[in-house]
């Protein structure tokens, strides 16, 4: 007993509670609703200012650095910016398929009329901004580029939305999320149809074979996350070789996990009740080897009662936030802007284009496609909801941060051109959020004459 004090001292000592501390400030910061869009900005800021300091020339040598892969069967080759964007990114288009899937099958897109509020949102929000872009750069040099401004950045989005709290319905951010899922399947399309140069034959079957077995897999109940793994990989390679970008390897393989639970959570207390009851006398009776099978069950249990596509999404969402996405940031968001590219931006139809298409089209283009919907009797607004909501959100959606820079490197081959349509993304992206939150705070006091 005598020793007890000490123990306690020793564990609640400083030294010992410092890193305690940090890891629960950690966790409370993850648990910020905004907290990954902070991370994100954090990230394009810190490129900028890295691309701009005296140490620019360690930045770009950094992103130009080469890294070959070279296998019997398979060889690539690309600089460090290319295995973020080809590589680390699949891991969020998987984690985008993921959504996308479990919208489809449990929320705002599982049934036509309730997919097609936020559907016509998102079309309206792709076709107005391309639309602008292309009027201003038709026959130009920068006419590929068409589909930077279509897309909506999810982090980002929710991340200012979240910042108004209680000012905005909470079916306003159901929307604003099924907008943007809307969106990015959108984007998945114009990045498979039109920004695929050449196809590979060989590969692309090789892939489609993959897949059939990633079907065959989950009809036969395999669930062993490795195999999965190793499979999923093999298609990725498949995918990259076939000149398709690779990214929509990981879209495809989120579309084909499971979305409903292997055992039925209505079993789930009696199930564990009686492993926890057979738990508890085998640790009575020291029986070492009955006591890891069960806890093996329990843990069994406790996964295939939850959906894969839940589990997957909860494990990865972390990752991908705080880790994958700020790297595409820190790798794609950094721009030398001297005197004479600031000037040149202003002037170039391609920065005109993308900042106009984001901060016009795509308010223009969300708020017109929602008012034809509700006018025709499609659908209906989203529950205390209003016509300023609508506009609010859609300028939250002139947002186009991580897709709008991922097409900017596919769309274009001159830097000049990659540069400008880079700060038109930045520079309208920052615009939009600031406009869309303080248009939303005034808003929400001048409709209510409270806070919501």
């Amino acid at each position: 007993m005598s020793q007890e004090p000490d123990q306690l001292d020793w564990l609640f000592s400083p030294r010992r509670f410092a890193p305690q501390r940090v890891f629960r400030a950690a966790q409370a910061f993850v648990r910020i609703e905004a907290s990954s869009g902070i991370v994100l900005l954090v990230a394009a800021v810190a490129a900028l200012l890295w691309a701009n300091s005296p140490w620019q020339d360690a930045y770009f040598d950094l992103w130009r650095t080469r890294i070959a892969l070279d296998a019997s069967i398979f060889s690539i080759d690309e600089d460090l910016q290319h295995w973020v964007n080809d590589g680390l990114m699949t891991i969020f288009f998987f984690l985008a398929g993921l959504e996308i899937k479990r919208e489809l099958v449990h929320g705002e897109l599982s049934s036509p009329r309730r997919a097609l509020l936020p559907a016509a949102a998102a079309l309206g929000g792709m076709i107005a901004p391309a639309l602008i872009y292309t009027l201003l750069n038709a026959g130009g040099p920068g006419a590929a580029g068409w589909g930077i401004p279509m897309a909506t950045d999810i982090a980002f989005a929710l991340g200012v939305l979240s910042l108004l709290s209680r000012r905005v319905p909470f079916s306003i951010k159901i929307f604003l999320l099924a907008l943007a899922i809307a969106d990015d399947i959108g984007a998945i399309l114009v990045i498979a149809v039109f920004y695929t140069e050449s196809v590979s034959l060989g590969a692309l079957g090789i892939a489609a074979l993959l897949l059939a077995l990633v079907v065959a897999m989950n009809r036969a109940g395999v669930r062993s996350v490795d195999l999965y793994v190793v499979v999923g990989a093999c298609l990725w390679v498949a995918v990259l070789e076939s000149g398709i970008h690779a990214t929509l390897a990981g879209v495809t393989l989120g579309l084909l996990a499971p979305a409903r639970a292997f055992y039925d959570p209505r079993n789930f207390t009696a199930a564990a009740t009686g492993l926890l009851d057979r738990l508890t006398r085998a640790r009575q009776d020291d029986n070492r080897d009955e006591t890891q099978g069960l806890l093996g069950q329990i843990e069994d249990l406790a996964q295939g009662t939850e959906a894969p596509v839940d589990r997957l999404g909860r494990q990865l969402h972390p990752w991908v936030s705080y880790i994958i996405v700020p790297v595409f940031a820190l790798a794609n968001a950094g721009v030398a802007v001297s005197g004479d590219v600031a000037s040149a931006a202003i002037e170039s139809p391609v920065t005109r284009g993308v900042a106009i298409g984001l901060l016009i089209g795509k308010p223009i283009g969300i708020f017109a496609f929602t008012w034809i919907a509700v006018r025709l009797h499609l659908c209906e607004l989203p529950t205390d909801a209003t016509w300023a909501h609508i506009l609010g959100a859609g300028m939250l959606g002139g947002i186009g941060f991580t897709v709008s820079l991922l097409i900017t490197g596919l769309a274009f081959d001159q830097e000049l051109l990659i540069d400008e349509a880079k700060l038109g993304v930045l520079a309208a992206s920052v615009i939009a959020g600031c406009l869309g939150f303080a248009f939303l705070w005034l808003t929400a006091r001048n409709l209510n004459g409270r806070e919501l």
